[in-house]
């Protein structure tokens, strides 16, 4: 992922800006009438395309044979999908001092979202850890999230979630697992087509992501709904993702040693069990939401950027641990879980 020039100990991703580009055009020139509707079943066929490219890039022999590194997989899931969610149930403490009700359940949603593949990748590269765990642990936890992330917003969000209802869920099925369960079918004849051709469709998911994100901003603006953020409320998320981030980094290296872990897999659990993802969760915030998706979205991409700064400034003194140099043999010797998955990446 190409950054802009910034200092090293601050690196901003230039999709975020264009993110917040996306965000200021909603709000000088959110969509109306007709145009929002075209707006809609554009932002409809996007999602549906994204997972359709998730479902054809996913090599499920590659998956398989990540399972021999299963107990550092299973501890990113748990990481993932429930130390992140329990700490998001108990930040309900937090309201109304430091949140609104509507950041909350933003708040709630960034804590049940996937953890990321290229960025958890990237750090622990730098950080001279298991690459190829990070690889198969990015991969299994997007995968997971098509299916978990909305069974847990049913149950922890229920109709508190901007409207979030069975309906919803037959919304899932149709724009996120369908399309994706359709890449996975016709990946034997399409992926060879989405490896030649990855940074063309790379800029088509970013694209996309954009116009769902246009789309969400939009019909937020128009219901009015950002009337309910202040400069204090955003300073209090801020204060609580930054105790949340530090909470989890802590969590995953050091519980990651009490299990026996070793350097090099600490490191991919760490950056790999501490982050979520933008790009599953602004389109699964998109179909669950609806009208209040641009607040669900809000708190993601503000620790989107947030966990990006501070990892980058971890990953880098990793590398400079004396204990990197002394434990990079045995990593090289360690067997390639997925090596087959980097080297097709």
């Amino acid at each position: 992922m190409k950054r802009l020039r910034w200092p090293r100990w601050m690196p901003i991703d230039p999709y975020i800006l264009l993110l917040l580009g996306t965000v200021g055009l909603a709000a000088l020139l959110p969509a109306r009438g007709a145009g929002a509707d075209v707006a809609s079943g554009a932002s409809t066929v996007a999602i549906a395309f994204l997972f359709f490219l998730y479902g054809a890039r996913l090599s499920t022999r590659e998956a398989m044979d990540g399972l021999r590194h299963w107990r550092l997989h299973v501890t990113v899931l748990a990481c993932t999908f429930v130390v992140f969610p329990l700490l998001g149930l108990a930040a309900r403490g937090l309201v109304p001092v430091f949140l609104t009700d509507p950041l909350y359940q933003g708040l709630l949603f960034l804590t049940l979202v996937p953890s990321t593949i290229q960025s958890s990748i990237a750090f622990t590269s730098i950080a001279r850890g298991n690459v190829p765990a990070a690889i198969c642990a990015g991969s299994f936890s997007s995968l997971a999230g098509i299916v978990v992330t909305p069974l847990l917003a049913a149950a922890l969000l229920g109709s508190g979630g901007g409207g979030f209802s069975a309906d919803s869920l037959v919304e899932i099925v149709l724009q996120l697992l369908v399309p994706f369960a359709a890449g996975q079918v016709l990946r034997r004849w399409v992926g060879g087509f989405v490896a030649r051709h990855k940074k063309v469709l790379g800029l088509v998911d970013r694209g996309s992501i954009l116009l769902v994100v246009y789309t969400a901003f939009s019909e937020g603006m128009v219901q009015g709904i950002w009337h309910e953020v202040s400069p204090v409320r955003l300073a209090g998320l801020l204060a609580v993702e930054a105790v949340l981030l530090a909470v989890m980094l802590a969590l995953t290296w050091y519980g990651a040693r009490a299990l026996g872990f070793g350097r090099a897999d600490r490191i991919a659990i760490q950056f790999a069990g501490s982050k979520k993802s933008l790009a599953s969760g602004l389109p699964m915030a998109s179909v669950l939401f609806g009208a209040h998706a641009s607040l669900a979205v809000l708190p993601l991409m503000l620790f989107h950027q947030m966990q990006l700064m501070v990892c980058a400034v971890i990953a880098k003194r990793r590398a400079r641990d004396p204990e990197a140099a002394a434990d990079e043999p045995a990593a090289e010797s360690r067997t390639a879980v997925g090596a087959g998955a980097a080297r097709s990446r």
